[in-house]
């Protein structure tokens, strides 16, 4: 099982960055953290990388619910999309696969709520 929805786009990073932000608003997630790995890891250990941001993607409501079910399910939340730069001028969008990690908890209705989120994240990454 693959852990991730990826998407390849021949389309510069600033603009594979907007196209996931519409993206993913249409399915109903906002955007509520995000960060910059290019300038972390300059700032932090002074290397150089490629244009790599990681957006924390949330659906309140399907969050609430996941929440409602298991309360530890936070430390899974939200949802990352990450946005980098390829080597061959394509920038590749990536989108964790909830059902994937949700399999290390026991918990039946989490699972269908996790296909739920699943369904929504393969959406907006689909239609990019």
């Amino acid at each position: 099982m693959t852990y991730v929805f990826s998407k390849s786009l021949n389309v510069a990073f600033d603009e594979a960055v907007t196209r996931t932000r519409e993206a993913l608003a249409k399915e109903g997630f906002g955007v509520i953290t995000e960060i910059d790995i290019q300038k972390t890891l300059k700032a932090k250990i002074g290397v150089d990388f490629r244009r790599y941001l990681i957006l924390g993607a949330c659906n309140p409501g399907l969050a609430y619910e996941a929440l409602k079910l298991e309360a530890n399910v936070g430390t899974m939340l939200p949802c990352n999309v990450v946005v980098q730069e390829g080597d061959d001028g394509r920038t590749e969008v990536s989108a964790i696969d909830p059902v994937a990690s949700m399999q290390a908890i026991d918990n039946a209705g989490l699972k269908d709520a996790a296909r739920t989120v699943a369904d929504k994240l393969h959406a907006a990454i689909s239609s990019l």
